[in-house]
């Protein structure tokens, strides 16, 4: 078996076992769902501030996967607009909050006062934001918050206004990765200057999001996160690269295990056609979550034919998939259910060898297996129609 099995821990594998050993199936049951409901339902607050004019509102809705001026978005303008900590929640995950907090840039700044009225305790993190070199605010703040015991990002923004303006102004010698190095540069020096040890900084722009350091700013974020916390921010990521993608898949393949496991665990409790109805369940809400993760439900698809100037027809076109554009409900499911796989009996054998009493019961056997086989096909056939659908959008009109 692969890498699928590592969001079971070797102690959660062990209490399954003496669970079932035990014979207390109810347990072991019980165990599982509330362990995939806490990675479902993780709160995670994301926490954005900086001096007024930064790109704050715009950072907020681009990490979440929306433009300026789509409903539910967050106001933007070159005027402050932010008074007081508003939370804007994710368009697809209600658990995860993007909170756009108030500008730090006034003469009586005061780090403590401040993170006391944003009510700092709430937030899994903080990224300060600056269009220009980070000053004395940016730094005193992400002091109290380090004393806090708190994380911070630095965000280096409208990289790409720096760009074009050097560009403008050095035509012959103009060189992007030079004139990014440079901003980077001088962002850590001023940074160590001011007395932050190590700093992380990260050049962006919110509105090529897909470029520059967000690639190594996420994989950063997702390293620190707390492991059920990781699960969720991989998840609400906007798929606006290849790289998130794959991480989205790798992210979902780790459920399937404990999502079969349980699937089988209820399977053998001796109620009259539990153990169908049962799978049928996760594999109906699995399966949905899975598109709604990778972006393809009809909605997600005309909102990216939308962003790139695309026909939506067109990103449909090269889904390969018929289960992708098919309503997946349990008659689909059941459907599936009774065709079987050829790669069912591996993994029972494999539950036989690693959880005793699971391989001895034919029934929960069978429904690991069916469970887990047909989550690992989907989740792939899926996770390749993204990249495919991704890789349209992104292709020259020319």
């Amino acid at each position: 078996m692969d890498s699928a099995f590592e969001i079971i821990t070797e102690e959660e594998v062990q209490e399954l076992k003496s669970a079932l050993e035990d014979g207390n199936l109810c347990e072991a049951t019980e165990r599982l769902s509330k362990s995939l409901k806490e990675i479902e339902n993780a709160p995670l607050n994301i926490a954005i501030t900086g001096e007024s004019g930064t790109g704050k509102s715009t950072f907020v809705n681009a990490i979440r996967g929306m433009d300026d001026e789509e409903e539910g978005s967050a106001k933007t303008g070159v005027v402050e607009t932010t008074m007081e900590p508003t939370p804007y929640i994710h368009p697809n995950y209600p658990n995860v909050t993007v909170w756009d907090l108030p500008g730090i840039g006034t003469p009586s700044f005061a780090a403590n006062d401040y993170l006391k009225s944003v009510e700092f305790s709430r937030y899994d993190f903080f990224i300060i934001l600056s269009s220009e070199r980070f000053k004395l605010n940016d730094i005193d703040l992400a002091k109290a918050i380090q004393a806090m015991d708190k994380k911070f990002y630095f965000v280096r923004s409208k990289v790409d206004s720096d760009l074009q303006a050097s560009e403008k102004r050095r035509k012959k010698t103009h060189n992007e990765e030079n004139v990014l190095n440079e901003i980077r540069e001088n962002c850590v020096t001023n940074l160590i200057k001011g007395g932050i040890t190590e700093p992380k900084v990260f050049l962006l722009s919110c509105l090529e999001l897909d470029k520059f350091d967000f690639q190594e700013m996420q994989d950063t974020l997702a390293k620190e996160l707390p492991e059920h916390k990781r699960h969720i921010f991989l998840i609400s990521l906007p798929n606006i690269s290849l790289p998130i993608l794959e991480k989205k898949r790798q992210a979902l393949k780790k459920e399937i295990w404990k999502l079969a496991t349980l699937s089988c665990a209820v399977a053998t409790v001796p109620l009259p056609g539990l153990s169908v109805a049962c799978d049928i369940g996760i594999l109906v809400k699995a399966m949905n979550n899975y598109r709604k993760a990778f972006g393809l439900d009809e909605q997600s698809l005309e909102k990216l034919a939308d962003k790139f100037g695309k026909d939506v027809s067109d990103l449909r076109s090269v889904i390969k998939s018929p289960l992708v554009i098919q309503e997946i409900n349990k008659e689909l499911v059941a459907t599936l259910l009774s065709r079987g796989a050829t790669g069912t009996l591996m993994v029972v054998e494999y539950a036989a060898s690693n959880i005793p009493l699971l391989g001895s019961l034919a029934a929960g056997g069978i429904s690991f297996g069916t469970t887990y086989w047909m989550l690992c096909n989907f989740l792939s056939e899926i996770a390749e129609d993204a990249v495919r659908v991704l890789t349209k959008a992104l292709e020259s009109n020319v």
